[in-house]
């Protein structure tokens, strides 16, 4: 008689006695064991024409396979084809969710990331990074794969596991001197002011398109220097024949006119372009960041002033540029202070970031920065993504280097499982810090199998620090070997709560061990770097996405914690909670020794009601730089204005005082970088509305400021 087996998807097919035969023998030859089965195999025949007259399904078969190998005694067998079975069901939900995402995105794209948009492309892309997570997580091994999946571990840019890096600064200037291609044919030194800055657009579009996360140059107005030179001595040349009939003050008052108007035009156009050009396959605009502030010439004080009064005007209608993201270095003796030759420049970057939240600040007199400026190297940051300045393999500094991928550890989950037991937390921190080192180490391993082709622009035009002498077929390993690998962490405060009771903000004894958890953490990757001669760095985690993702799975698990997982996400890195009323003092004082911990980048905000004058915010940066060892501050606020005439409005208003027009655009902070309100993830969208602003009060009950 023939005898069906009803498959998962619905499909009758034959029964067939091998398949269960080769399950058994499977789950025997996992045990190192060389029975023959077969008489087991015949029984569950047996029970199964016993049980059922014409037809069977799958799960039914396995549980009678089981049941089988129980009664007779064959209990390391049955266990071992427990466990098979176990993972074959964990993969075959991993499907399910992975259809199920893919549905989804086809509606909307998620809000992992803010940058990422809605259209065609978009959508293409996001479906393609789903299911290369998948594929990347079934090829590790089974118990990495497991960490990240439930939430102990979290492998930044799963997507991007098995073929790019994560960010670059560029040594603008220096890729200038040499020229480049991007694969249709070889770009010249530029000449003029206007192709130096458009070509320094398409080398951060390009860049994007060989690595995920994002790219800087690294000393932006000192590299597009030379080019306002010889475009000045271009206009000389052009206008030789006023010179006489001027007279040479005015001929030169004359050519500096021009040279400003074209520095101007070429400063515009980079704003324009970097929120309007597109990269990975127009879904995005390039996460891009320009480092500048400290000018070594005033031709680069030039394009420093230039730039920032060219960002406050924003776009056609008045619009929030989102990008470039500016780093504006502040330095005692260059800028800082009101003796100090560029102190006009310091006063218009704060003027500009109170209008359009940008530039960010970072400070070059902390020691840590200091000591890399005394030696010549001038500090730079992506955002806060990508801090990077000591090399065990090669020079220092930033210049054509990055952070090739983190790993982030789930603290909050450690604190829980600690219950209170500062002992066990160590214990299991340790545990995590080494899991989160092999991970790493596991990544190490799949990249370094990728060729100079399989990144042409950044390594085979030698925009990365390594990559000289390397020819196509040649591994990246080299570039590896200069990148760091950087072990993040988040949600700093909700583990305190867990382990005490009380965040970093409230009390001096959790603060304490705030500063002992996250120097733990710096003390391990420092010891892995003299380890394994590789770069580690500890990592104040941005978590976007992740703010959400972490605290979801936790609740599942461990239901909801008075102050762990009562909200949707958890606080940033080693962040105050944002919904926690303090000083802005305090929370400088507070939040800067973190600084110096977390050498693979880092960031404090400070939360303002409104919008704040550049006095105020030039304010809080000196006070910051001169009070504290703080480095990265960006200053926030909610920026909304009309979209149909750019008249900026108030937090309240529902409509445009000027035009009337409802059509209200809002713009956020988001992870260091500007973001569109409706473009952040829930997670980011109530830690949003919880954000309480700062006030400027001298000191509070828990610091002595």
């Amino acid at each position: 008689m023939k005898y069906y087996v009803i498959k998962r998807d619905g499909r009758k097919v034959s029964f067939d006695l091998a398949k269960i035969h080769n399950a058994i023998m499977r789950s025997a030859k996992n045990l190192n064991l060389a029975a023959d089965l077969t008489d087991v195999s015949k029984e569950v025949e047996n029970r199964i024409r016993e049980s059922y007259k014409y037809e069977i399904n799958v799960e039914q078969i396995q549980d009678l396979i089981e049941d089988t190998l129980m009664d007779l005694k064959l209990i390391d067998i049955k266990n071992s084809y427990s466990n098979y079975r176990k993972e074959r069901t964990r993969i075959r939900d991993l499907k399910s969710e992975l259809m199920d995402t893919v549905h989804n995105i086809g509606v909307e794209t998620d809000r992992d990331n803010a940058n990422v948009g809605n259209n065609f492309s978009s959508k293409l892309l996001r479906i393609a990074s789903e299911t290369n997570k998948w594929h990347n997580l079934s090829k590790m091994p089974k118990k990495l794969a497991k960490l990240h999946e439930l939430g102990d571990l979290y492998y930044h840019d799963l997507d991007s596991y098995n073929l790019t890096t994560n960010c670059l600064h560029i040594d603008t200037g220096k890729i200038f001197e040499n020229g480049f291609n991007t694969g249709y044919g070889t770009i010249r030194k530029p000449k003029r002011i206007e192709s130096a800055a458009e070509l320094s657009c398409i080398l951060l579009q390009a860049s994007q398109n060989d690595m995920f996360g994002g790219q800087s140059h690294v000393n932006f107005d000192n590299d597009m220097a030379p080019y306002v030179g010889s475009t000045r001595e271009e206009i000389a040349a052009e206008y030789v024949s006023l010179k006489e009939s001027l007279g040479e003050e005015a001929f030169n008052t004359f050519v500096q006119n021009k040279l400003v108007s074209r520095v101007r035009q070429a400063m515009q156009g980079i704003v324009y372009n970097l929120n309007t050009m597109h990269s990975r396959a127009g879904s995005q605009v390039p996460f891009s960041s320009l480092n500048i502030g400290i000018p070594q010439s005033d031709d680069a004080a030039l394009v420093c002033q230039i730039f920032l009064e060219e960002y406050e005007k924003g776009l056609g209608k008045n619009e929030q540029p989102i990008f470039p993201n500016i780093i504006f270095r502040v330095k005692n003796g260059v800028n800082r202070s009101t003796e100090d030759p560029y102190h006009y420049l310091f006063k218009l970057a704060c003027t500009v970031a109170s209008s359009r939240m940008n530039p960010t600040f970072m400070n070059l007199d902390s020691d840590f920065n200091l000591f890399y400026y005394n030696k010549g190297i001038l500090p730079a940051t992506m955002g806060c993504r990508t801090y990077i300045c000591s090399n065990i393999n090669g020079p220092e500094g930033p210049n054509r280097r990055g952070n090739n991928a983190p790993t982030t550890i789930n603290l909050p989950r450690i604190g829980i499982e600690a219950k209170g037991d500062l002992d066990r937390f160590w214990e299991l921190l340790d545990q995590k810090l080494n899991l989160a080192k092999e991970s790493l180490l596991h990544r190490y391993e799949v990249l370094k199998n990728l060729k100079v082709k399989d990144m042409p622009f950044v390594v085979g035009e030698g925009l990365m620090l390594g990559s000289e002498g390397l020819g196509p077929n040649d591994s990246i390993d080299p570039i590896l070997k200069n990148g760091s690998w950087s072990v993040g962490f988040i949600g700093l405060a909700e583990t305190l709560v867990a382990l005490t009771g009380k965040h970093h903000g409230t009390s001096l004894e959790a603060r304490e061990l705030g500063y002992q958890i996250v120097q733990c953490i710096r003390d391990f990757t420092d010891k892995t770097t003299a380890d394994t001669k590789m770069n580690w760095s500890c990592y104040a985690t941005p978590a976007e996405g992740l703010s959400g993702k972490f605290v979801l799975q936790d609740r599942h698990k461990y239901g909801i914690i008075e102050g762990v997982t009562d909200k949707e996400y958890y606080t940033n890195s080693f962040h105050i909670p944002v919904g926690f009323a303090i000083s802005i003092p305090d929370k400088i004082q507070i939040e800067a020794p973190f600084h110096k911990m977390c050498n693979a980048g880092h960031i404090s905000y400070i939360e303002v009601d409104g919008y704040p004058s550049g006095e105020t915010i030039e304010k809080i940066i000196t006070y910051a730089y001169e009070h504290s060892n703080i480095s990265y501050i960006g200053i926030n606020f909610h920026l909304r204005y009309c979209k149909s005439c750019g008249t900026y409005i108030n937090e309240h208003s529902k409509s445009c005082p000027d035009c009337g027009s409802k059509n209200i655009q809002g713009i956020s902070r988001v992870t260091g970088y500007l973001s569109l309100d409706e473009r952040f993830g829930s997670g980011k969208i109530a830690e949003r509305k919880d954000r309480l602003s700062h006030d400027g009060s001298e000191k509070n009950t828990y610091t002595s400021v």
